[in-house]
């Protein structure tokens, strides 16, 4: 009989039997009584709340591609731009259809000749079936393309062949790829609606995690603006690395400010934090920013004046882009966070597929005694979980400081991490 996992530590495992609530693989009871769902969640909360209500010095969030995905599908508005976020799976099938008929047109309103899905994987020779075998059997029922099929090694192949395409298909192979990107940047070009997404109540939660004299450090791997939309939505403040100038300016020193007065009327130095103040690293780039042509500096702008965004597009070498400018930075300073004593790490929307990321959460959960990780998923114990989330569990099996929780950032995770222990 299968079960529905909600919660693990190394104390306790919560899960769902058909209708039936269990704790450590025994029934939870209210008496003589089974207990209801709503008892259930309180139970849950009441776990959440003791791993991340301690006092923390350091709190550090990861907000992967799944905090922007709300129904995975493309619901378009009039401009053709996504509402909401899709999974790189559902990109890809987006791309196919796109590619299908030979012709895309760039949202710039240019008319591209370019080679259909098929023919790129071919000639860029992705064979995804079998290494060393020559196949190209990429669709699923000529429609969709079958389950194995992988973007980021499609684009990787791609990348690298464009380095030695001929004359003659070269031109095409530069609109294809072109297109592809156009694609990645339109279906991530969403803008924050608080009717659809909870980031702004999951900036509201997390706030009150930490110190007053210490910022929240937001990691993202996403190229949109949700974080920023919503904290400027509740008049929060948020440190991204760019300057407060007209122009603003990459300069990753700003992540080691503060924002501070002077307490009035007393004739002290004693100071007060401003609250609702974030770090906000955005490891893979954003829709917002462009490399100055003049210069090597990177500058923020409006996402709709950017023609070239800086971004490290899906590819399976993006732990080489890691190490450029200005990724590096980003990257050291997420590293640094994690070997912070007494630090709170929670993931949302992450699926530790990433392996130049994985590896550095790993290595912090296993080196950090005072870490403690909260991860959380749609599905916190798949059938086929990638080698990392394996990793992860046996760290848990190991007894360091991780738990398991099973919520969305558009579902219930709000809920679990704002219920405080007097609560339940």
């Amino acid at each position: 009989m299968s079960e529905d996992v909600f919660f693990v530590s190394n104390q306790n495992r919560y899960s769902k039997s058909i209708d039936v609530f269990k704790k450590n693989g025994v029934n939870i009871k209210n008496g003589e009584h089974l207990i209801n769902e709503n008892e259930f969640k309180n139970l849950i909360k009441s776990e959440v709340s003791n791993f991340v209500n301690q006092s923390f010095d350091n709190i550090v969030i990861l907000v992967g591609a799944g905090a922007s995905v709300t129904n995975n599908q493309f619901d378009l508005d009039d401009n053709g731009i996504a509402t909401s976020g899709v999974t790189v799976a559902k990109i890809a099938d987006d791309i196919l259809k796109e590619l299908r008929d030979e012709k895309y047109t760039l949202s710039s309103g240019e008319e591209l000749d370019v080679f259909k899905l098929e023919e790129v994987s071919k000639i860029s020779q992705y064979n995804f079936f079998e290494k060393n075998v020559q196949t190209n059997e990429i669709l699923k029922d000529g429609q969709t393309l079958k389950s194995g099929f992988n973007l980021e090694d499609l684009l990787s192949n791609l990348f690298a062949y464009k380095k030695f395409v001929d004359k003659a298909n070269k031109e095409k192979i530069n609109n294809t790829t072109n297109a592809i990107l156009d694609i990645i940047k339109k279906s991530t070009s969403y803008d924050y609606d608080e009717n659809i997404f909870n980031h702004r109540g999951f900036l509201n939660v997390v706030s009150k995690l930490g110190k007053s004299e210490n910022k929240i450090n937001i990691v993202t791997t996403n190229y949109d603006t949700l974080l920023e939309d919503a904290a400027e939505s509740m008049k929060a403040t948020v440190f991204d690395g760019f300057s407060f100038s007209q122009t603003p300016q990459f300069d990753s020193t700003m992540f080691d400010w503060n924002l501070v007065k002077n307490v009035s009327n007393i004739k002290t130095h004693e100071i007060v934090y401003k609250q609702q103040v974030f770090n906000l690293l955005k490891i893979h780039g954003s829709l917002t920013w462009e490399r100055s042509q003049s210069s090597d500096n990177i500058t923020r702008k409006r996402k709709d004046s950017v023609k070239f965004p800086v971004m490290v597009f899906p590819s399976s070498d993006k732990y080489a882009q890691s190490y450029e400018e200005p990724y590096f930075d980003l990257f050291t300073k997420f590293q640094e966070l994690l070997k912070i004593p007494n630090t709170l790490f929670i993931t949302t929307g992450f699926s530790f597929s990433d392996n130049h990321i994985s590896k550095m959460i790993l290595s912090a959960i296993k080196t950090n005694d005072s870490l403690a990780s909260l991860l959380t998923d749609f599905n916190i114990e798949p059938e086929e979980p990638n080698e990392n989330w394996k990793k992860l569990m046996k760290a848990l099996h190991d007894h360091y400081q991780v738990a398991f929780l099973k919520a969305t950032m558009n579902g219930n995770l709000v809920d679990y991490l704002g219920a405080k222990p007097d609560e339940n």
